[in-house]
């Protein structure tokens, strides 16, 4: 019985870098439809203004629920690109939780974790649409260009350096403190576990969503900028020194803007 539980165990660990090398090759798919933009919106006169601010917004809320529906795809992916190759750790230690039970039912959980954690990312793309649809971000960037980066920048700084921040960025940085902390069993678990995990991940990593939507939500070097810093952010040893480094700068950055726009 003990060589059968120790082989259990190795085989167990043997399989977690197939789940971290499966979720980076989903990441890298999402990448590569992106760059090749392979989700395309409704309004194909307009594609080369993609990565200009406030105009993907501008498109979906133009084309009512097909543009919104062609919106949150293409936010999605982006949510997939960005966000899953961070996310990495959790889901490794998720799946090496899951020792009982088939293959099938092993993946039903894993599935139901990340289609939870998706689904919540693809539906906060419905928050720049509603922003867009009251104040439009396309004229607005335009006419009032450094006075709207300099307020956002300041926004990002100030939360950057928030508890809140902090609280969130800390549940973020520990998936072992995590699972100790809300594992679940059972897929409800696993849906409820997702739920949580992505509303932590949506409190750490907003504010640099909200700079991404103003500086071009399809920009894709911000996007890549931004990716790596919320990565760093939740990975490394030196992620929290990072966040508040982050938060310093746009501080700064953003009153200098808004001195500039003011004067």
């Amino acid at each position: 019985m003990a060589t059968r539980d120790a082989v259990q165990r190795f085989i167990a660990v043997r399989q977690l870098p197939v789940i971290a090398i499966a979720i980076y090759g989903i990441a890298l798919v999402a990448w590569i439809v992106i760059l090749r933009q392979w989700l395309s919106m409704p309004g194909g006169e307009m594609s080369r203004q993609m990565a200009d601010p406030g105009v993907p917004e501008a498109i979906a809320t133009g084309h009512g629920l097909v543009g919104v529906g062609f919106y949150l795809a293409m936010w999605g992916t982006m949510m997939i690109a960005m966000m899953y190759p961070s996310s990495v750790p959790l889901f490794r230690l998720y799946y090496g939780t899951l020792r009982d039970g088939s293959r099938a039912a092993k993946l039903t959980r894993m599935s139901a974790l990340l289609g939870t954690y998706t689904l919540v990312w693809a539906l906060t793309g419905l928050i720049p649409l509603a922003v867009n649809s009251v104040i439009p971000i396309a004229p607005l960037a335009t006419d009032h260009g450094p006075l709207l980066f300099g307020s956002v920048l300041v926004l990002l700084g100030g939360y950057q350096l928030s508890s809140y921040k902090n609280r969130c960025l800390d549940q973020c940085r520990s998936p072992l403190g995590f699972l100790m902390t809300y594992h679940r069993p059972g897929i409800r678990g696993a849906v409820r576990m997702g739920w949580r995990f992505s509303c932590f991940c949506v409190g750490c990593c907003w504010a640099l969503f909200a700079f991404m939507v103003v500086a071009g939500t399809m920009n894709i070097l911000w996007m890549a900028v931004i990716a790596i810093v919320l990565s760093l952010e939740r990975t490394v040893s030196w992620g929290p020194q990072l966040a508040r480094a982050v938060g310093i700068s746009a501080g700064v950055a953003g009153i200098v803007l808004i001195m500039v726009a003011v004067v």
